[in-house]
């Protein structure tokens, strides 16, 4: 096979999977072949995610895990080293942006809990995930950054700034991780709709006036479009594909 996207065999890892981007991105590499640990900060709504993995014939597990608490994130990495003894994918999808107003308004508290999960978090779930995948010298890192991290949206500046430092992690990670035979890469997601970003996309006026007008296809993406992008990063078909930063954004940023 030229271009191989089978992950038979694999073990992935999909944070923030509870629903929208991470719950397709967990249906569809157990569509080709991966037994998926899924995690969110709470089980609520894992358990319908992994029932309908199951049902399709796919193997996924439900964890609880808050992208947020260190200890909570070495629990998760030691429960996937005692129940599989390996690691080769870990999608870094979970991240929060609870705050959208005026940057200058940003309080202290906005700052430091969108910085523990957006950032924070994914770091040490980066070194907890290389660790493990250290043991077979091969692995995936795929993060979840978003096209705000390299054009911030009005609005929603740290957020923007916490999806910056996801691309400068991803690429540090990759440098550092190469000669371990691990890659670790970006995703880049447009506008995309979810629940995550249901404030955008159900103000009709300013998904008219103001967001549709830029991108260039005139729509949101539905979370299943991202799944694609990360299927490649995950499999051997991106076998020489580090530190990039993929961009699924309907020609937002061309």
């Amino acid at each position: 096979m030229i271009v191989d996207f089978n992950l038979k065999g694999k073990i992935a890892v999909v944070t923030g999977a509870s629903r929208g981007i991470g719950a397709s991105i967990a249906r569809a590499l157990a569509e080709y072949g991966a037994e998926v640990i899924i995690t969110n900060k709470t089980m609520e709504g894992l358990p319908e995610v992994q029932e309908t993995i199951n049902n399709a014939g796919g193997k996924a597990v439900a964890r609880a895990c808050h992208n947020g608490v260190p200890s909570e994130i070495e629990a998760l990495f030691k429960f996937v080293e005692e129940e599989y003894g390996r690691l080769d994918i870990l999608v870094n999808n979970a991240a929060m942006n609870f705050y959208f107003g005026g940057i200058i308004d940003a309080t202290e508290d906005v700052w430091d809990k969108t910085m523990e999960v957006n950032l924070k978090g994914n770091f040490f779930m980066c070194q907890h995930g290389a660790r493990l995948m250290m043991k077979n010298n091969r692995g995936s890192i795929i993060n979840v950054a978003s096209i705000n991290g390299v054009r911030p949206a009005l609005f929603q500046g740290v957020y923007s700034i916490t999806k910056a430092g996801v691309i400068a992690m991803t690429q540090s990670f990759a440098k550092e991780l190469a000669p371990a035979g691990i890659r670790v890469n970006a995703l880049l997601p447009g506008l995309t709709d979810t629940k995550f970003a249901s404030v955008m996309v159900q103000n009709e006026e300013l998904m008219d006036k103001v967001l549709l007008p830029q991108i260039p296809l005139h729509r949101a993406a539905q979370p299943d479009e991202m799944a694609g992008a990360v299927l490649y990063l995950a499999s051997d078909a991106s076998s020489y594909t580090t530190g990039a930063a993929i961009v699924v954004d309907g020609g937002a940023l061309a």
